[in-house]
């Protein structure tokens, strides 16, 4: 059976890494995650195949790489990560209205869209 979307996968919207730092810039290790994709020569759609399309909100990897769309394997951004002996989401959603809208106005301005 082929699915259409696999079962678990993020919403779009926007997400920390597990590495932002809280007393840094909001946009520090920020994503926005448009969506889930696979390959489309590959009828296959296995979970491992899955990858999610996202584009960072920090500067520095912003303009080193052109303003590019970056994918990650599925399984591998819904993870968990162990950190100093704390287990925690590998990319975790952002909530924070306030937060969120100012994201909203980074990502506006760094990719005009």
């Amino acid at each position: 059976t082929i699915e259409v979307m696999p079962p678990t996968h993020p919403a779009p919207g926007y997400y920390y890494h597990y590495k932002h730092d809280p007393e840094g810039p909001i946009n520090n290790y920020a994503y926005e995650v448009m969506g889930v994709g696979h390959h489309t020569e590959d009828d296959a759609r296995e979970i491992d195949k899955y990858v999610v399309v996202y584009r960072p909100l920090y500067e520095a990897f912003v303009y080193t790489n052109g303003k590019m769309f970056d994918i990650r394997p599925l399984t591998m951004f819904m993870e968990t990560i162990e950190k100093g002996g704390v287990t925690k989401n590998r990319f975790s959603k952002i909530t924070d209205e306030s937060v969120l809208n100012e994201l909203a106005t980074i990502a506006t301005k760094m990719y005009g869209v």
